[in-house]
């Protein structure tokens, strides 16, 4: 729906750098999402270490994980930071700005991109430009918090405030300097951090005992509003921030009735809505201006004009300690991913989809028993002693505590339904005895 239709956002923030001489790819991403990172990246030759965070921090601690990990060899090197939620339009005149904030870098400044305003837009931060360095670049007066429409269309009809756009270029050394000088808390935490780190496959596994006991601030709260080396290049090249459905929905080609439409829907008399369905029909009937998104875990229903508010409503889905807060139906792995497509007392039922050459790791179970029956593509099986193929429509049974594998030997995904039955269910319950990604039970 945004950009090139076969990459994902993360895949065009990596490829958004084919410009620089780029000899190294640090990405920071959950645990949950480990693998289908490391698949993207693959798939663009863009992978480089994958920085697992803990437990989410903020974008302060983050950053700091790689100013740590880029002067492990003790090199320092100059950092571009870029989130992967943005759209950028002009590619021109974004490395027209990267080279000047990297000139800038080198002689010992804490860069950060301020977009030129178009509107009083009041979802984003702004800075208010001081000093001109040279055309285009200034020193930074002040970081403003998200105004009021007010306060925001005044900005506007002033000048000299940019939209904070959250891109940032520095030595690795100046960041982590600064960010001792003043949030100290932040710097030793994610020293310790990284010191007991563990690498795994292509990830670092940070420690989560120091980690956790960082404070949780942006690099703008904990650095950019305290240091004296800031300073702010202009940058005009259409970019968006889509951190929010509402951003998606402004950014993306909107029908007669302004509504924007992805997956199976049917709108009858509904305006200027976003509507997005994955998994299932999704019906609206006499709606304006509404955000309806469809996953496999849930639905959100809200209006336009308070799609920020999302993150107070997962906070409280956090804090009420529902299941949908803790792990998803989709779940992907590095031979592909499952699933879940129904479950109850003493049983699961999972749809498995294994990439071409992947394999899951021989194992045994203590509490379940499983069930398997390929619906497409040819699956090679160890049960016990035997090896054999399975076709489609054929089928196996595992028992309790009996070794066995799985390999997809064909050249397109295997898929089959797994149904599991036993005392206990838990992901968990896996005693890996071989394993080709390295994984430990």
């Amino acid at each position: 729906m945004l950009g090139n239709a076969s990459q994902t956002m993360l895949q065009q923030t990596a490829l958004r750098l084919d410009a620089f001489d780029v000899t190294d790819y640090w990405t920071l991403c959950g645990e949950e999402h480990r693998f289908i990172v490391a698949e993207q990246l693959r798939a663009i030759d863009k992978l480089g270490p994958i920085i697992l965070e803990p437990e989410g921090r903020n974008t302060a601690p983050a950053i700091a994980l790689a100013a740590l990990a880029a002067t492990a060899d003790e090199e320092d090197p100059i950092l571009i930071v870029m989130p992967a939620d943005h759209k950028i339009e002009s590619a021109e005149s974004l490395n027209n700005a990267l080279h000047q904030a990297i000139d800038l870098a080198r002689q010992g400044s804490l860069v950060t991109f301020g977009i030129v305003a178009n509107e009083p837009a009041t979802g984003y931060g702004y800075i208010r430009v001081g000093d001109q360095i040279e055309t285009g670049c200034f020193s930074v007066g002040a970081f403003v918090e998200k105004p009021d429409l007010a306060t925001a269309t005044r900005f506007i009809d002033e000048g000299g405030y940019y939209w904070n756009s959250g891109m940032f270029v520095f030595r690795a050394s100046v960041y982590l300097a600064e960010l001792k000088r003043h949030a100290s808390e932040i710097y030793y935490a994610c020293e310790r951090a990284f010191e007991s780190s563990a690498a795994d496959m292509d990830f670092i596994r940070i420690g989560r005992e120091a980690f956790v006991r960082s404070p949780s601030l942006s690099i703008d709260h904990a650095v950019m509003e305290h240091t004296k080396l800031a300073s702010v290049v202009s940058l005009d090249a259409g970019w968006s921030d889509l951190g929010s459905w509402n951003s998606i929905w402004k950014n993306s080609a909107r029908d007669s009735d302004k509504n924007v439409v992805q997956g199976n829907v049917v709108l009858h008399e509904t305006k200027g809505s976003l509507v997005m369905a994955h998994s299932r029909l999704v019906g609206l009937v006499g709606i304006e201006d509404a955000v309806v998104v469809e996953t496999k875990d849930a639905v959100l229903v809200c209006n336009q004009d308070r799609t920020e508010e999302v993150k107070t409503l997962v906070q409280k889905l956090n804090q009420s300690g529902a299941a949908e807060s803790q792990a998803h139906r989709e779940v992907f792995r590095p031979w592909g991913k499952y699933d879940c497509i129904d479950q109850g007392q003493r049983y699961q039922v999972k749809k498995l989809t294994v990439t071409p050459g992947a394999k899951l790791s021989l194992q045994i179970h203590h509490h379940r028993a499983e069930h398997w029956v390929v619906v497409s593509g040819t699956a090679k099986v160890i049960k016990g002693s035997d090896e054999f193929l399975l076709e489609e429509n054929q089928s196996t049974y595992i028992s309790l505590g009996e070794v066995h594998s799985l390999e997809n030997v064909g050249s397109e995904d295997l898929e089959l339904i797994e149904v599991q039955s036993g005392s206990y269910l838990g992901e968990d319950d896996i005693v890996r005895l071989e394993d080709k990604y390295g994984r430990k039970s």
